[in-house]
């Protein structure tokens, strides 16, 4: 486990103090400390005073003011080895200065073993230390070693508005050399609870009465970056833990290579419960996946992925919360999948009796999605495979509601007939799941020149047979044309609207092949399909790549 050693910490950063390296300031506190010898403090007239700081054992470690508004954060204050143990508050900065970390920020210590997080109490969120940040903050990171860690029982509070989002970012892209695409300049953000994964071994059914941890087992798994300095686990049997907040949060140009070489995503969320509030959430230009889920049960609303080259929105373990409202923009020339999902972690097929057993006892993903816009490039050769739609496998029972999947703007080859693909449905227990009606698609449009793997299961010919089955709708487009969906360009195809081509059209006007959509009955099409609309823009005045005033270039489908 990462400890701090407080000794070798005020001794280096004395020495650095000493030598002016402009890292740290160690300072006099003038504050009273609380019961636990911790508090934030300031007010000594210093420029530094406008840097984040804390109290420990009745030392202050301050962030140091670099002249041009921002505050500068070595390893001395926190870094791999020295986790920060402490509550800490970063408060936004004069005239949109940037918090600058020169190493990663780990929240929280991590403990390997049950009984060690049972020694160090700690049993659920809000036993740890939380990392508090202010509507506007900027927090930037130097390298693409550097990434954040919310460690099992501690908390971040990241709670933005609309007209104050906080932002993670990289230092390149606050000096303003960084291209709108570019990707890879940090890590990113893992968040790790102790929600159910399917990695562990537990006792009865999940969500009832009596269900835990197996007597005997430990379930602290590693997470992604996990290695040496750098590790960390996650995992549990409390879907209902929190992780705290990010409400009004910017996750850009991630996906850099740390710990054991994992090429980290915008966010991971390993284990976290649904105690977590996630509310208008951004990850634009990662290299990996925009968001992965590895098990636990916590919601999303209003979530926007830009730019994702791998899998937009990832799920795997047993993740069972609610996506509400999300809306994916793939690169022209880049990104895989809109939904990559799988039902159990460490997956095999041979398993026969273990998947039943999971799937049986609620162990297998089981999301929700209602409300989501892919508009996916229809490229064949991004960075992590073809540009492609919905992806369920490996025993995951998802419902999807009220969505829109579109391979728009663009013409694709069509020569394979499934590389683009707009719906895929593996595996035996996934497709059992779909003929038993678990799996369920619900309004659901699809726009592709590619509709499915055609991949035959039960009575169905492919998974346009069986999604058309349950009163979805695939619009028909001709061999390699460019769809547009737009009222502004055809009048066959309008669901989404001409001057703002994110926006889902009302369900009462739209036309697919010229005609009224099709839709189920129970439950019936709300009043949009898709992630967002005119009449609720939800993305206006905080996300970033979209509005031409916030934006470092069209979306390139304008």
């Amino acid at each position: 486990m990462n400890r701090t050693n407080l000794f070798t910490i005020v001794a280096a950063s004395l020495l650095i103090a000493a030598c002016d390296s402009g890292d740290i300031n160690i300072q006099p506190s003038t504050a009273v400390s609380d019961s636990n010898n911790v508090t934030n403090v300031g007010g000594s007239g210093s420029p530094d005073d406008v840097c984040a700081s804390f109290v420990k054992n009745g030392t202050t470690f301050q962030g140091s003011a670099d002249g041009n508004g921002n505050c500068t954060y070595g390893s001395a204050f926190v870094g791999p080895q020295n986790n920060l143990t402490v509550d800490l508050l970063i408060p936004a900065l004069p005239n949109g200065g940037a918090h600058i970390f020169t190493s990663s920020l780990f929240v929280g210590e991590t403990y390997r073993t049950q009984a060690d997080l049972a020694a160090a109490g700690i049993t659920e969120g809000g036993d740890g230390p939380t990392l508090t940040i202010e509507p506007g903050t900027t927090l930037a990171f130097q390298t693409n070693k550097d990434f954040i860690i919310i460690n099992r029982g501690s908390k971040i509070l990241a709670d933005g508005r609309a007209d104050a989002p906080i932002t993670f970012t990289s230092v390149s892209d606050i000096n303003g050399t960084v291209g709108p695409e570019d990707v890879q300049q940090w890590g990113g953000v893992v968040i790790n609870g102790f929600g159910v994964s399917n990695k562990c071994s537990y006792t009865g059914t999940r969500g009832d009465a009596g269900f835990s941890l197996e007597a005997g087992t430990e379930c602290s798994i590693e997470a992604e970056g996990s290695a040496g300095d750098d590790e960390s686990q996650y995992g549990g049997d409390n879907d209902d833990d929190s992780s705290g907040i990010m409400r009004y949060v910017v996750v850009k140009h991630t996906g850099a290579e740390v710990g054991n070489g994992d090429e980290l995503n915008g966010i991971s969320f390993g284990g976290v419960g649904r105690g977590t509030v996630i509310e208008n959430l951004q990850v634009y230009s990662t290299f990996d996946d925009g968001i992965e889920m590895f098990g636990g049960a916590v919601n999303f609303t209003n979530f926007v992925a830009l730019y994702v080259r791998d899998d937009s929105i990832d799920i795997d373990e047993g993740y069972i919360g609610t996506i509400s409202n999300a809306l994916v923009v793939q690169s022209e020339n880049d990104g895989n999948q809109c939904v990559e999902s799988d039902g159990i972690g460490s997956y095999n097929a041979a398993n026969v009796a273990l998947n039943a057993d999971f799937i049986a006892r609620g162990l297998n993903s089981a999301p929700t999605i209602n409300n989501l816009t892919c508009i996916i490039s229809p490229n064949l050769v991004g960075t992590h495979g073809e540009g492609a739609g919905l992806r369920f496998r490996e025993g995951i029972a998802p419902v999807v509601n009220d969505s829109l999947i579109l391979t728009s703007y663009a013409a694709n080859d069509t020569s394979d007939g499934d590389d683009n693909f707009c719906l895929r449905i593996d595996n035996t227990e996934t497709q059992d799941l779909a003929i038993a009606g678990t799996l369920q698609l619900n309004n659901v449009i699809f726009a592709c020149q590619e509709n499915s793997k055609l991949q035959a299961f039960g009575t169905f010919a492919n998974e346009q047979e069986f999604a058309e089955s349950q009163g979805n709708q695939f619009a028909t487009i001709a061999d390699g044309a460019a769809v547009d969906a737009t009222a502004a360009n055809d009048v066959d195809l309008q669901i989404l609207e001409g001057s703002q081509k994110i926006y889902s059209l009302p369900w009462a006007t739209s036309f697919v092949d010229g005609a009224a959509p099709i839709g189920t009955t129970d439950p019936a099409p709300g009043t949009f399909l898709g992630g967002v609309s005119a009449a609720d823009d939800w993305t206006a005045g905080w996300t970033y790549g979209i509005s031409p005033d916030n934006r470092g270039q069209a979306l390139w489908f304008e």
